[in-house]
């Protein structure tokens, strides 16, 4: 099975390596028999819903972020009709706020969000840094990363975070949260890059990638074996642990 991969602003947002997201899905496609096509989305380029099973978005700096905010403002219904349709996304950092509402800078500068993620976010005085570990009970499942975001953000009432924070600061470092999920479509602070060492969310998004190629429910994917991904794992949990949760 053919799996289309949009990846938006790989030229622009790829700070802490996150552009090895995608090496991650496309060796773990390849290992059962799948074959990732991934095809980059810049400055100019369309989104056209239905042509993507998976839409990927990383992280920049804050001059890399307003370089393409408004282009990805222009987009923004193209990429909100394709998770509509079932498009799987994962929106990492930088990329995680702009699908929000926008972002609100310390001196009143601010730049366009797209709306697909009910959420805000804000500068804040001081950068929040370090390794995260997070609760993810929709899964059953943990997750480890690392983090070092100035902004803030805000879910909406209601709102379904990624997940609960055991160590790091997550969101905005207040609430207990960290991230967004709506449907098939996931944000979260989280670099490092993300995938390497949480094999089951990138399975979980090869599986609604390939339920959105087929049109059928999400596959069951057969286990690969992740020694040294749970080793990756591991070390980043316990990294995370020892900060002796939220400061």
């Amino acid at each position: 099975m053919r799996i289309s991969v949009g990846h938006l602003y790989p030229e622009y947002l790829n700070i802490y390596a996150d552009r090895g997201n995608i090496a991650v899905l496309d060796r773990r496609a390849r290992l059962r028999g799948h074959e990732l096509e991934v095809a980059a989305l810049s400055v100019g380029d369309a989104v056209r819903p239905g042509e993507h099973d998976l839409l990927y978005i990383g992280g920049g700096q804050d001059r890399e972020q307003a370089l393409i905010a408004p282009d990805l403002a222009a987009k923004g219904p193209a990429i909100e009709a394709a998770v509509a349709d079932g498009a799987a996304l994962l929106a990492v950092c930088g990329g995680y706020q702009l699908l929000g509402r926008g972002y609100l800078g310390r001196h009143g500068d601010s730049m366009p969000g797209i709306g697909l993620f009910p959420h805000e976010t804000y500068a804040g005085e001081k950068r929040m840094i370090g390794d995260v570990l997070l609760d993810c009970g929709w899964a059953g499942q943990t997750l480890a990363g690392f983090e070092n975001h100035a902004g803030r953000t805000k879910l909406d009432s209601g709102a379904k975070p990624l997940g609960r924070v055991v160590a790091g600061f997550g969101n905005d470092g207040q609430s207990g949260y960290e991230g967004v999920r709506v449907g098939r479509a996931i944000g979260t602070y989280l670099h490092g890059p993300l995938l390497p060492r949480n094999p089951w969310l990138a399975d979980w998004l090869l599986s609604q990638a390939l339920a959105h190629a087929t049109g059928g429910e999400p596959p069951e994917l057969e286990p690969l074996p992740d020694r040294l991904e749970a080793q990756a794992h591991a070390v980043s949990a316990q990294r995370a642990r020892d900060r002796g949760g939220r400061s």
